[in-house]
């Protein structure tokens, strides 16, 4: 019975997040700041065996042209086991892996994660019905879960 509220509990967030972001940008309210959710992030991918090829922080750079910039981070990850399957479907998918996550502080201080959600990306590309696209979705959203947990 917890299993299946925190799957409704899930699906509402995910339902609720979708709606008040951009088109195809699922967000999810961090419980942590940015860094830590950030590192937890990591963590998380680098235990479920994707490679991290790199991490950036916008406010360090917006920082070097003497601009000021809440902290905005964006990590890139993936494999081949799961971005070739996709560019299978669509050569053309490529330009938007690997994955990535952007992990940012608001205006009102309230820390966010977002990502790209895969089936968004299928749609985009014009290949909806790849089967990989929803097995992509269901482990972002499994990978903001986990980095999220308390």
């Amino acid at each position: 019975m917890k299993t299946l509220h925190s799957l409704v509990a899930l699906a509402l967030m995910a339902i609720v997040s979708l709606a008040s972001a951009a088109e195809g940008l699922v967000v999810v309210k961090s419980p942590y700041g940015v860094l830590a959710t950030m590192d937890r992030f990591e963590k998380v991918v680098k235990e479920r065996g994707l490679t991290v090829f790199a991490r950036i922080d916008h406010a360090a750079g917006a920082a070097k042209i003497g601009k000021s910039l809440r902290a905005t981070e964006v990590i890139i990850f993936g494999n081949p086991e799961g971005g070739t399957p996709f560019m299978e479907c669509a050569q053309t998918v490529g330009i938007d892996l690997p994955l990535k996550a952007l992990i940012w502080e608001d205006d009102s201080a309230q820390v966010w994660l977002g990502y790209n959600d895969p089936l968004f990306l299928a749609q985009r590309h014009d290949v909806a019905q790849c089967p990989v696209a929803e097995k992509l979705s269901k482990a972002l959203a499994g990978l903001a879960k986990a980095a999220l947990a308390p």
